[in-house]
């Protein structure tokens, strides 16, 4: 049986798609909590001893360190037959929105509601331009999502555990009502939760938490 560590710090919606995936595959994990708010990451000492790249989160796989969370869900998927594809089609859409994901809304929720909910001043011409590009790109998933249950196919796949993970978080952080603004995202949001194993992402994720301002 493969063990695994998990190297992430509660707040981290990367984190969580790891945790949520190797719960739903009915895995276990030691969590490592790390200290990102400290800077740790940033060291060349933790860069030397757990990721060269300096980012969390952080698959141990036995002996292996794996980093970068897509490629980590497809192995994952592949490996336990769960959430993956079923055909050509099904693998090029997933691939299609993971990539959409990490580079759209991953990559601007990510940094946006860091600096709205856990930096003390905020730029708020900062905020205002992630904030119109994450109006945007939640409005390409909720019309997305009013015609279907799931983002690619009739389950859901990784492609729903990678999309979800960011706004799975309380709404008090991003600033995002989702039922109200979004309420395709919101009730596939609800479809996902009541999935076998489902847990929240601070529920999933323990240790001490960022300081949170907003």
């Amino acid at each position: 049986m493969t063990s695994y560590r998990l190297h992430y710090f509660p707040e981290s919606g990367n984190s969580y798609k790891l945790a949520l995936m190797l719960t739903f595959c009915g895995q276990s994990f030691e969590p490592v909590w790390t200290d990102f708010g400290g800077g740790v990451t940033r060291t060349p000492e933790w860069r030397s001893a757990v990721n060269p790249m300096g980012e969390i989160p952080v698959l141990e796989e036995g002996t292996q360190r794996l980093t970068q969370t897509a490629p980590i869900l497809l192995r994952l998927a592949e490996r336990y037959g769960r959430f993956g594809g079923t055909n050509e089609e099904e693998r090029f859409e997933i691939l299609r929105w993971l990539f959409w994901d990490n580079h759209k809304l991953t990559g601007y929720m990510a940094t946006y509601r860091y600096m709205r909910a856990f930096t003390p001043s905020p730029d708020a011409a900062v905020l205002a331009y992630f904030r119109r590009r994450l109006d945007d790109f939640l409005g390409i998933l909720d019309r997305h999502l009013r015609e279907r249950s799931f983002v690619v196919a009739d389950r859901p796949t990784i492609a729903d555990v990678s999309l979800m993970a960011y706004l799975s978080f309380p709404k008090h952080e991003a600033g995002y009502d989702l039922p109200v603004s979004h309420p395709a995202i919101a009730a596939w949001l609800a479809r996902l939760a009541a999935l076998p194993g489902w847990k929240a992402p601070y529920d999933l994720l323990p240790g001490k938490r960022l300081r949170c301002y907003s």
